[in-house]
């Protein structure tokens, strides 16, 4: 098969023609693997190879709806035993899987052939994927750009068609965010709709989830399809939907009443870009038949913001101290900014961390509310179309005093020093919109239904309520069709 036949399936569209006997599992992996090599030079998406795997499962008999089909993990809490997990870190480089997680095994069970594993930033702590370990993902659009993070390597290998769909999780908007840096579609399930074991029973407090990000619609829906169910270590019984969701996708989503905002605390005023796609896609929908108006922030972004980054910065002092117990490695195994957001979370009282947790409760009854009214929210992905490669960086300048205070252990005086606060407000600036469905454990879904004037992918978001999958996938589906996005996105044309 060559590129240009490959590239006008989808991960569906591919495992019919596998079905049908057009063409083979292994011809497909060589020429997933021969766009790889064309194109991740330029990209940096690719930071493993399982080779041997890959192999053995072409060698081998295939079943269920992507049979046959090329696949990425994601390397970050997608384990497949017995190959690399480094978590973007650079304690971990090297560290072997002794056990296949639950999702990997779901989607081993759907067929797909699994040939590689995707860059993420250490922990998937940035809504960047630049970890110094592998160093910076690009964005297929504008190489000079960020394919967004974390799942920003997967995003980068789907936008420059080294494969139709990539596995991808989302703590934070690490679905959402590269998805509508790249121009494809990105499903984050509501909480407990996707398995995290057998090892973890939730992960980040419930807020993260797994999932993928895809060219089509209807690869999202089957991907949901192939994944969704609880496991024995479920902390709870999430509801299956009564049918599945791509047998659904072509049904009318009906008339939906839809409340859009642009209006964010952290960004005085909204980019232009940003307005702009809410505003035509507003648009698009009214011209199908919704009501669509403009309401004002359904909850307070900037304390949710406070929050979450509160409780991640907690998470991460508790993930250090295991490793450097686990490796005996010492602060040179983890990035600059991972051991502040480490020491500032170790500089968080319980009580601090308390009221944030509960704080999520206002957060959830704020968006109950919205939705008693509205079926969903919509808003821009992005706070801004993708920044730069670099742009995060922490100043020279500043990365020697942090140094020194992390060496004489007095981190404190960052908080003091108002420092802290405007590195946070500096990362969320871009990315303000997507924290909420993750703090309320709601679905949430990145449609590219927007490019910029200079051509670069902004996507919109829809939060729905609880069980909305469906709903989001449906309209999806209708705008998809209405609004055709671009398929396959930029070639990055290999000398």
């Amino acid at each position: 098969m060559d590129v240009e036949e490959y590239l006008r399936h989808d991960g569906l569209g591919l495992a019919e023609l596998v079905a049908s006997g057009q063409v083979t599992p292994s011809e497909l992996l060589a020429t997933a693997r021969a766009r790889a090599e064309a194109v991740n030079p330029a990209i940096n998406a690719i930071v493993a190879w399982l080779d041997d795997h890959a192999d053995q499962r072409v060698a081998g008999e295939l079943s269920g709806p992507f049979a046959g089909v090329p696949f990425l993990l994601k390397d970050l809490h997608q384990d497949l035993a017995g190959t690399v997990s480094n978590d973007g870190c650079r304690a971990l480089a090297g560290r072997k899987a002794t056990k296949t997680d639950t999702v990997v095994q779901r989607w081993l069970d759907a067929g797909l052939v699994i040939f590689g594993k995707t860059n993420t930033p250490e922990f998937g702590s940035k809504g960047v994927t630049e970890p110094d370990l592998f160093g910076p993902s690009r964005n297929p659009w504008d190489t000079r750009r960020t394919p967004g993070g974390s799942s920003g390597g997967s995003a980068a290998a789907v936008a420059a068609g080294i494969l139709p769909v990539a596995a991808a999780s989302d703590g934070g908007g690490s679905i959402r965010i590269p998805a509508a840096c790249n121009g494809l579609v990105g499903l984050k399930a509501g909480r407990g709709m996707m398995p995290t074991g057998p090892v973890e029973t939730e992960q980040f407090l419930g807020m993260a989830t797994n999932g993928v990000i895809s060219r089509t619609v209807r690869d999202s829906a089957a991907m949901f399809d192939a994944l969704v169910g609880p496991e024995p270590v479920s902390p709870c019984l999430t509801a299956r939907p009564e049918r599945p969701l791509l047998e659904q996708l072509d049904e009318a989503p009906g008339k939906l009443r839809i409340g859009y905002s642009t209006r964010c605390a952290l960004r005085e005023q909204p980019h232009p870009e940003a307005v702009r796609a809410v505003e035509r896609s507003a648009e698009l929908l009214t011209e199908l038949g919704h009501e669509v108006e403009e309401v004002a922030p359904p909850h307070d972004d900037r304390q949710l913001g406070r929050d979450f980054l509160l409780m991640w910065f907690v998470r991460q002092a508790a993930d250090v101290e295991r490793i450097k117990r686990e490796t005996g490695c010492g602060d040179e195994g983890f990035e600059l900014d991972t051991l502040v957001m480490a020491a500032l979370g170790r500089a968080t009282g319980g009580i601090a961390l308390h009221d944030a947790q509960e704080r999520r409760r206002e957060h959830v009854a704020a968006l109950a509310d919205f939705h008693s009214r509205y079926d969903l929210l919509l808003t821009p992905s992005l706070g801004e179309p993708p920044i730069e490669v670099g742009s995060l960086d922490t100043p020279a300048a500043l990365r020697s005093v942090v140094k020194a205070m992390l060496k004489t252990r007095t981190t404190r005086v960052l908080k003091l020093l108002g420092t802290v606060e405007q590195i946070v407000d500096n990362s969320l600036r871009w990315v303000p919109y997507t924290q909420l469905a993750n703090l309320t454990g709601r679905p949430a879904i990145s449609l590219p239904l927007h490019r910029t004037d200079a051509g670069l992918p902004l996507g919109v978001q829809f939060v729905g309520p609880p069980s909305s999958e469906g709903l989001l996938l449906r309209l999806a589906r209708q705008l998809e069709v209405a609004a055709p996005w671009e398929r396959p996105t930029p070639l990055l044309e290999a000398a």
